[in-house]
């Protein structure tokens, strides 16, 4: 009896990958003779560029690694260090594109594929092409995020896919490709409160007072002035031409450390973009979050050199709090804070 080639098998994750992983292993003569067994639940963390092994620190290894994309047994952890994650993805054995297609539109909507790992990416292409993925233009800061799931699946080989139809980011691999303002911001760090803001769905509101710490040359700054917020800005170093005369723009050229609770008195949100060791970042917020002076924080965690694992696990201790590795974030990580 011929097989019906308009459904495809749906294999449990523990075979489907248990039988890949064992190939790939056996190809790197990695394993001899003995298959590694797989977990029944599973779950896909993606590193952000070039911080494979801080992600890898906080998920452990994996069972089986794709690229940036590693494997781990059971469900999600919190991994600050994960730019999108894949609950509890799903393996797909199928013999014809259309199939597969099918399949994926069987699970979902939108998807996008991640395929950074795959030498030949013909195959995948001409599956994407067949369904309907993440919108193809910028993304307007201030507007909805997309309220529809957008899946992410990848290639095993010619024959299996892997796909999650539940991911923890509405934008394509956790990156948001925002629509640039080219000319008003005095630097590019702007996009990284943008981001934030938009990931949170909440962010300053007109009249609110916000203190922005190590603010030179002013991007932050100049967002929160946009928003409307009234903003005492913090750093030695000079704001570009024109941001200081703004309305609602307090300018102090002043150290950032120097700005106690009991000076600048209750705020409603506290930003700091400071270049400075993490210790001494974590110092500063507890010694506001004890005066119970701010509402908010966005701070940036900047390492410099090694990352600082030690003072991460001391920001993720505190609670209420979250770690994010924002698609805008180089060598660092943005902690935020609130009383909700």
């Amino acid at each position: 009896m011929r097989k019906n080639r308009d459904k495809p098998e749906q294999l449990s994750s523990y075979s489907a990958i248990s039988s890949y992983y064992f190939a790939m292993r056996s190809s790197l003569n990695r394993i001899e003779n003995e298959m590694t067994p797989l977990p029944r639940e599973l779950t896909g963390y993606l590193a952000p560029d070039g911080f494979l092994p801080e992600l890898t620190r906080e998920v452990g290894d994996g069972v089986l690694r794709l690229g940036r994309l590693v494997l781990c047994p059971g469900p999600a952890v919190d991994a600050a260090w994960a730019q999108n994650v894949w609950h509890s993805p799903r393996v797909i054995a199928f013999e014809s594109i259309a199939q597969a297609a099918n399949a994926l539109k069987g699970l979902g909507r939108r998807w996008a594929l991640y395929d950074e790992h795959l030498r030949n990416r013909g195959r995948a292409k001409l599956i994407q092409e067949r369904l309907s993925g993440p919108s193809p233009k910028s993304f307007r800061f201030g507007t909805t995020t997309p309220n529809s799931p957008l899946g992410s699946w990848t290639l095993l080989d010619d024959r299996t896919l892997l796909a999650s139809a539940r991911c923890s980011s509405p934008f394509a691999h956790g990156d948001i490709q925002f629509l640039e303002d080219k000319t008003g911001p005095p630097s590019r760090a702007y996009l990284k409160l943008w981001e934030v803001f938009t990931l949170l769905g909440q962010s300053p509101k007109p009249g609110q007072l916000c203190l922005d710490l190590g603010s030179s040359p002013g991007g932050w700054t100049w967002v929160l002035q946009k928003l409307g917020a009234r903003v005492i800005s913090v750093d030695k170093a000079p704001l570009a031409p024109g941001l200081a005369n703004l309305e609602g723009v307090d300018f102090r050229v002043e150290s950032a450390f120097a700005q106690r609770p009991e000076k600048i008195g209750p705020v409603d949100w506290l930003f700091s973009d400071v270049i400075c060791y993490p210790h001494r970042l974590l110092s500063l917020v507890t010694q506001w979050l004890e005066a119970g002076a701010a509402k908010n924080y966005v701070c940036t965690i900047k390492f410099q050199g090694e990352t600082d694992f030690e003072t991460i696990d001391r920001f993720r201790a505190i609670p209420n709090s979250r770690l994010l590795h924002l698609a805008h974030n180089k060598h660092e990580l943005t902690w935020v804070w609130g009383k909700g």
